[in-house]
């Protein structure tokens, strides 16, 4: 076999194996591109609907305005959280939710974290934790208007969550999405020299994913 014919096979034989890895790829390329395509085809006829949230209780324990120009709010309630999954056949996973309460939009206690849950098809979840603020700076127009709600007798908090959480649907799960839960909580103060705070009604909770 002359010089030549042996340089005629190795390019055949390499020309051979680009071939074969070409074919591969496109059958990898392919068989990936259905997988993907199948996935949003069952997200786009399951599409999930958000969770449903409602402020059940909230019973505050400490409520103390201090200082007068620089004005601070000591609180602490505990609240009474559910949530429920409407949907069929997606399950949710809460992987990161911080409840706090605010007050005219400034935030009045510090974060507190929820334990991450699974949420089955139509679960509902319950959860009781408390909220702390000590000593926390509040403005001055805060402060003022935190003196007439107490003396008519009548507040208006919100009871907010913000994390984060994931689909299932079967064995696929979802990337991380945003949830933010904001629940009006209406607290009426029965007169004393030391008065107690109560919920009025079960609040249902405004949700975004």
């Amino acid at each position: 076999m002359s010089i030549k014919d042996g340089e005629d096979h190795g390019h055949h034989g390499h020309h051979g194996k680009n071939k074969m890895f070409r074919r591969v790829f496109i059958f990898v390329a392919g068989f990936i591109l259905l997988v993907v395509f199948a996935i949003l085809i069952i997200w786009l006829v399951l599409r999930p609907a958000k969770p449903k949230f409602y402020l059940q209780d909230a019973a505050v324990t400490t409520f103390n305005i201090s200082g007068g120009a620089a004005a601070m709010l000591t609180v602490t309630l505990q609240i009474t959280l559910s949530t429920r999954n409407p949907n069929d056949r997606v399950g949710v996973y809460y992987d990161k939710l911080d409840a706090f309460a605010a007050y005219r939009s400034q935030q009045i206690t510090f974060p507190t974290a929820i334990p991450p849950t699974y949420q089955g098809h139509h679960d509902v979840v319950v959860w009781s934790p408390f909220l702390y603020g000590m000593n926390v700076p509040i403005a001055p127009y805060v402060s003022t208007s935190l003196d007439q709600d107490k003396s008519s007798g009548l507040l208006l908090l919100n009871v907010k969550v913000n994390g984060r959480l994931r689909w299932k649907v079967g064995s696929w799960t979802s990337g991380g999405y945003h949830i933010f839960v904001d629940c009006p909580a209406v607290l009426t103060f029965n007169g004393g020299h030391s008065p107690t705070i109560r919920f009025q009604q079960i609040s249902t909770c405004s949700v975004d994913v």
